[in-house]
């Protein structure tokens, strides 16, 4: 993962509720950071680092996800106050996506995707239980005819708790009856055995390794940070192995 720092507050992407940004880094390039003093915190950018390269890893279009350091002085000189004061709050690490530059919000009636594609999306999402790929909000970016998958932070929720995971990473997702992409999704059954294949322990430990110390140990469960990326591996390789549960309750939603 690179880290870059964050050179200028271009503009604010007020349809986001944590009012995401456009900056530009002292790599000259643009990206929409999501800020850490936003509403759900740290979370929000730990589960948008985790389902993001988890969907890099199954081979899903994802813009390459950076850390970006925000200084203190980035928020000296804009002018609304709202703003400012969530840029104090970010002073630090956050994270951030590249920004597409004119790419446009997927819209079923003008985008019909590949239904391998449709599928492997819909798995992934039924994996990582992210509630936010409906057709009010697809996330899902059509950039030079191809799909672009934003903005996982409403993924993973199980971690604003920590309310038995053991439990929960055996749970079908019955919320995948209102993906955007669930009628296109013709062949979640016939993907499914090759995108579990691509989702390994080391890899998936990999992943979480990522995860900053400064986002950890806010939950007195976990008396390491060690013990709490643990947590989240041991979530994500049960769920992988229950996955029977949530593939089958995608294919029957797709037949409904």
């Amino acid at each position: 993962m690179r880290t870059i720092t964050a050179t200028r507050y271009v503009t604010p992407l007020r349809e986001g509720g944590s009012l995401p940004a456009i900056v530009e880094a002292d790599d000259d390039g643009l990206y929409v950071l999501k800020f850490r003093g936003a509403g759900q915190g740290p979370k929000a950018l730990i589960a948008e680092l985790v389902a993001g390269e988890i969907g890099r890893a199954l081979g899903l279009p994802v813009p390459e996800i950076v850390f970006v350091d925000v200084d203190p002085l980035l928020g000296k000189a804009e002018p609304d106050p709202e703003i400012q004061e969530l840029l104090e709050r970010s002073v630090g690490l956050n994270l951030a996506l590249d920004f597409l530059p004119g790419s446009v919000m997927m819209s079923p009636a003008t985008f019909a995707p590949d239904p391998e594609r449709a599928s492997e999306v819909v798995w992934f999402d039924a994996y990582v239980t992210n509630v936010d790929r409906t057709p009010q909000n697809p996330n899902l970016l059509v950039w030079h005819k191809r799909l672009w998958l934003i903005d996982h932070g409403a993924s993973l929720y199980f971690h604003h708790t920590w309310d038995n995971p053991a439990q929960l990473s055996k749970l079908a997702f019955p919320r995948i009856r209102d993906h955007v992409l669930l009628p296109f999704a013709t062949e979640i059954a016939a993907i499914d055995p090759q995108m579990r294949a691509k989702l390994t322990p080391d890899l998936l430990t990999a992943i979480v390794e990522t995860i900053p110390d400064s986002w950890l140990g806010d939950h007195l469960e976990f008396l390491t940070l060690d013990e709490h990326r643990a947590a989240y591996v041991t979530y994500l390789t049960d769920r992988l192995a229950a996955a029977d549960n949530f593939v089958q309750e995608a294919v029957r939603a797709s037949l409904a």
